[in-house]
């Protein structure tokens, strides 16, 4: 897995990610809303215990507070957009 940040600020970020495959990312809770755009393959993730297959094209929100997990099915490539802003205290 490489992960490629191009813009971290204050508000949030945005990473360029990519996944052999049968790779992922084990199961988190973000504190975000985070956008994941698939720009290459297609990759299955789960949020809240429900699995969501995305291919080339596709794009999903996992809401903040979720938990969720990333597993590549064939190598697959993304942009996440993670989303700070609105939760400040």
């Amino acid at each position: 897995m490489v992960i490629k940040t191009i813009i971290r600020k204050t508000t949030g970020n945005v990473s360029a990610v990519s996944f052999d495959s049968g790779e992922g990312l084990l199961e988190k809770i973000s504190a975000y809303d985070t956008f994941i755009q698939v720009i290459d393959g297609k990759a299955e993730i789960e949020i809240a215990g429900v699995s969501h297959f995305l291919e080339t094209g596709e794009s999903i929100i996992i809401p903040a507070h979720s938990h969720n997990s990333i597993r590549a099915n064939v190598r697959f490539k993304m942009l996440s957009t993670i989303i700070k802003s609105g939760y400040e205290d």
